[in-house]
């Protein structure tokens, strides 16, 4: 059986890679074959393939329970073995720049929200980023608020500049001018 080929006829009938993977993995009874599998019908890099089910193998492929390949196959998910890379162009590059010199100056960015937010600079989906960052306040001690809301502020600029950007867009950008404005009013006026 040609394991890629199966997973790309249940992705065209309407499975999700985590489905996929339960699928695959409840036939073959080979968990670490049915990740790479569904991560080559996904057109993911052999190499970021082999990366990925690296970093997860000991956890949750070496020592398979028949009965959990569903919720391996959504854990998979949610780490996001499956996310299929955007190759960045030059001003998604520079607003990537701008969102880790935001996450520096935050100053406690708890370990999910990272990781969420390095699952969209993968996947090219930085309007959701940006979103993510401008609904989270800095830490007011061990951050650096003005320039976490300055730079919010430019990488909004940036993600705005494009034909029919998000709506979802300029009310963030506004926080951020509003935030930003703030905090440089606060440090003149202790």
């Amino acid at each position: 059986m040609r394991l890629p080929l199966t997973a790309r006829h249940l992705f065209d009938t309407g499975s999700t890679p985590a489905d996929t993977y339960a699928t695959l993995a409840r036939r073959t009874r080979e968990p670490l074959r049915s990740a790479r599998a569904v991560c080559t019908a996904l057109g993911i890099p052999a190499a970021e393939t082999q990366r990925r089910l690296d970093d997860c193998y000991d956890a949750l492929l070496a020592n398979p329970r028949p009965g959990t390949e569903n919720d391996t196959g959504e854990l998979l998910e949610a780490l996001g073995v499956f996310d299929i890379p955007k190759t960045p162009d030059d001003r998604d590059l520079a607003v990537i720049d701008l969102f880790l010199t935001a996450i520096d100056a935050h100053g406690s960015i708890r370990a999910g929200h990272q990781h969420g937010l390095t699952r969209w600079f993968t996947t090219g989906n930085l309007t959701t980023a940006y979103l993510s960052l401008t609904a989270t306040q800095p830490h007011p001690t061990t951050g650096d608020p003005t320039h976490y809301w300055t730079t919010l502020t430019t990488a909004g600029e940036l993600l705005t500049a494009t034909p029919n950007p998000d709506p979802r867009l300029k009310p963030a950008l506004t926080h951020c001018r509003t935030q930003a404005q703030a905090q440089a009013t606060h440090a003149t006026h202790p």
